[in-house]
């Protein structure tokens, strides 16, 4: 790696489109930095047509991913399915705002693990709002829940999160081998994760709610949307089993259901297309060429030679290191492309599997920190914006400074003790 004007230059865009992804300068979306970056690495010669369409192919998996989870998030919500789920868990409730809190947190766990990180944002999120407004409490306390448990969960199967895809590529250990090395890290997190949530939001969680609401009907497209959402999950469970890659089937399954439904009901497709939020399909391209940016700079080859180097040195040491550093670096770039760029350092650098695995914890359960960690959190912030909900900053940084670390050291700790 060179401090030569290119690579200082790629830095610099690289540096400032991440800026603006996270900080939304005049509340414009995300996207609209993320591919500002990319723009202006093309417009100044920095990278070519050819390397910026190639970067933008390889997220392709993760595109067709995105669209499949959102149509079925779409065509549930406009079918009632998320107030049908909402009245059934207030009324589980039976009253009581913390019994509440952990039905929807257990939920989250159950979405996480066989839908995906992102499945919890998107789906989940309006569910989980809508069980609120019946159980007339606060909804942010509750809504928090789907931004946390998203990503602490998002490492119990090879499917929880398609950054587990991202980081092994074509390497991703069978299903036992992963339960070996992944369940009790996993089970780490996620109860650290509830209880630092838990005693955060205690105020909030004292007093009553309601209860004995009226259970909705659901529909013939309620009930559909609700079998594709359960196909997506077998068949996720079943192409991960065989190694395949997610992306096409959720797709197909997205697009199937919601023809189905718009079929059987005579619908025009337009609100249901209207209802998506398709700006997260240019940021997540628009981060993949800002990697592939980087990537020429040489820093990939550098991070390489240095995990390879502390692997060689102490491979718990090294683990521990590098799963707090890409934690760390998840919230300063987002765990997409720090995902990215840690895949292919460690396609150079060829570390014991357990550093391997610290990695994928860091950017997986990191990005809890801050609120634009993830691509989860970015899509959950999207969904709590359209129920007219927000939160800043500071406000989500208080609880991930506690909730992050917390779930991150015991997870990385279990797993450095299993050994391998």
């Amino acid at each position: 790696m060179t401090a030569s004007a290119p690579n200082i230059l790629i830095w610099l865009i690289a540096g400032l489109a991440t800026a603006g992804v996270l900080a939304r300068p005049f509340r414009w979306p995300e996207a609209v930095w993320a591919v500002a970056g990319a723009a202006f690495l093309f417009a100044l010669g920095l990278l070519t047509p050819m390397q910026g369409l190639k970067a933008v192919g390889e997220g392709a998996d993760v595109y067709l991913f995105l669209i499949g989870m959102m149509l079925l998030s779409e065509i549930a919500r406009r079918e009632g399915l998320f107030d049908a789920v909402a009245a059934f868990a207030v009324n589980l409730a039976r009253g009581s705002t913390a019994r509440l809190f952990l039905l929807i947190y257990a939920l989250g766990v159950v979405t996480t693990a066989f839908l995906s990180n992102d499945a919890t944002a998107v789906v989940l999120t309006p569910a989980v709002f809508a069980a609120a407004r019946k159980a007339q409490a606060q909804a942010l306390p509750l809504l928090v829940i789907c931004a946390f448990v998203a990503n602490a969960a998002s490492f119990v199967l090879p499917i929880s999160n398609p950054a587990n895809l991202v980081l092994y590529a074509s390497h991703t250990p069978p299903l036992l081998d992963w339960l070996r090395r992944f369940a009790l890290p996993s089970a780490a997190a996620i109860l650290a994760t509830y209880a630092a949530l838990r005693w955060m939001e205690r105020k909030a969680l004292q007093g009553p709610c309601a209860r004995d609401v009226a259970q909705p009907r659901l529909t013939a497209g309620g009930w559909t949307a609700l079998t594709g959402i359960g196909v997506t999950a077998a068949a996720l469970l079943g192409v991960s089993s065989l190694n395949g890659q997610l992306g096409l089937p959720t797709c197909l399954l997205g697009v199937g259901t919601t023809a189905v439904v718009l079929l059987r009901a005579r619908s025009s497709p337009l609100p249901v297309l209207k209802g998506v939020s398709w700006s997260v399909l240019p940021l997540v391209a628009g981060l993949f060429v800002l990697v592939a940016g980087l990537g020429e700079t040489g820093v990939i080859t550098a991070l390489a030679a240095a995990l390879r180097r502390a692997a060689a040195t102490s491979p718990g040491g090294a683990a521990a290191a590098a799963g707090a550093i890409l934690a760390l670096a998840s919230n300063l770039m987002n765990n997409l492309p720090a995902g990215l760029v840690a895949a292919r350092a460690l396609a150079g650098a060829h570390p014991p599997g357990v550093v391997t695995d610290a990695l994928l914890i860091g950017v997986d359960v990191g990005p809890n920190l801050s609120i634009t960690g993830s691509l989860a959190t970015i899509l959950w912030l999207t969904a709590i914006r359209r129920e007219g909900e927000g939160v800043g900053f500071w406000r989500f940084l208080k609880l991930g400074a506690l909730a992050m670390p917390l779930a991150l050291i015991p997870a990385i700790a279990v797993r450095i003790a299993l050994g391998g």
